[in-house]
């Protein structure tokens, strides 16, 4: 997430010392979903299918993640030697797992000044004949900001949290789904450079896909997975929660009340800081984040620290299993019931 934050952060632990706390739960904010026919099928199929949905394992999410916020990688800043690696990495899991490249190769490049960047673009065909023209994109950021201010000699910012936990969730729906096969809709898959540099990545794909005259259906960023909130909070919130159904259909998918709200989310700007935004400002359509840091739980934003040794994988695992069937509910309901809300 975009630097800002750390300004907000800095001045809530000034302003309440540090002991109240900054998210509640809203009881108004999920209510039951009124289902159609079409979407009470769509639910059967999702929670049939969800069966298979724990073969997402531990193992695999932290060896992953340990790669990708290695000193290795040196922070994976836009531009470096160390982000590059990192497009390799996500480039080889895609071929691994059968996921196609959307362009003519996986990457989607930009510049930025002297700086040339990319976005890795995974694209598994939808197996509906007529629903596979639309299109739901899952995404995260793969940047992060290289360096921060040393600690005890160490300065590479390895962005374990930021958002090395939201590009491993990415790859494993990923593979799950070119496994399963379980997607009426298209899906791309897609990892974002520039996030740390004001959603550049984001915002050149976003207006490539428009160009193209894409039929989007909905978009999802997942930003800091790799923490959980506390036991009294519901497990993720999503920003921009009143502009859209999103979170409402997804917990009717998945089951259970997974995804909440955040009251906090609006004075700190987050639907429009983080790499959901281009997507809504090119089409309009329902495109949100998904986190489970809600400034309260990781104290490490932007900083040394944020190393994978700092994750709970346990939680992480957990996250992206549950995510499954809430997933496949709206690749596969067989029509559009995530719309926006009349604002």
């Amino acid at each position: 997430m975009k630097k800002i934050f750390s300004l907000l952060v800095t001045a809530l632990i000034l302003s309440c010392g540090g002991q109240k706390k900054i998210i509640e739960t809203n009881p108004d904010a999920i209510k039951p979903v009124a289902q159609t026919t079409e979407e009470s099928i769509s639910k059967s199929v999702s929670n049939s299918s969800s069966l298979v949905s724990n073969a997402i394992s531990l193992e695999t999410i932290k060896s992953s993640l340990e790669y990708l916020a290695s000193d290795e990688l040196e922070g994976r800043n836009t531009g470096s030697k160390g982000i590059e690696k990192a497009a390799v990495f996500i480039e080889n899991q895609f071929k691994a797992n059968h996921i196609k490249p959307f362009f003519e190769t996986y990457r989607d490049s930009f510049n930025i000044e002297k700086i040339t960047g990319y976005n890795v673009v995974g694209y598994l065909e939808g197996m509906d004949p007529k629903l596979k023209n639309e299109f739901v994109i899952l995404g995260a950021h793969y940047d992060h900001i290289g360096t921060a201010k040393a600690v005890n000699g160490d300065v590479i910012a390895n962005g374990a949290n930021d958002d090395a936990s939201g590009t491993v969730a990415v790859l494993e729906w990923a593979k799950y789904f070119a496994k399963t096969k379980s997607n009426k809709r298209s899906v791309l898959f897609t990892l974002y450079a520039a996030e740390e540099m004001g959603l550049k990545g984001s915002e050149h794909l976003a207006k490539r896909l428009k160009e193209k005259q894409m039929d989007l259906y909905t978009m999802i960023n997942f930003e800091m997975i790799g923490v959980p909130r506390a036991t009294t909070e519901i497990m993720a919130y999503m920003s921009g929660y009143e502009k859209s159904n999103l979170a409402e259909q997804l917990n009717t998918y998945g089951g259970s009340e997974m995804i909440g709200f955040f009251p906090k989310a609006k004075e700190f700007n987050l639907f429009q800081r983080s790499d959901n935004y281009p997507f809504y400002n090119a089409f309009k359509v329902p495109a949100h984040a998904i986190s489970t840091f809600d400034f309260t739980n990781f104290e490490y934003y932007h900083h040394v620290d944020d190393e994978a040794d700092k994750m709970d994988f346990n939680h992480m695992t957990n996250f992206i299993n549950k995510m499954v069937p809430a997933l496949e509910g709206m690749i596969n309901a067989p029509i559009k019931v995530i719309k926006m809300n009349n604002e």
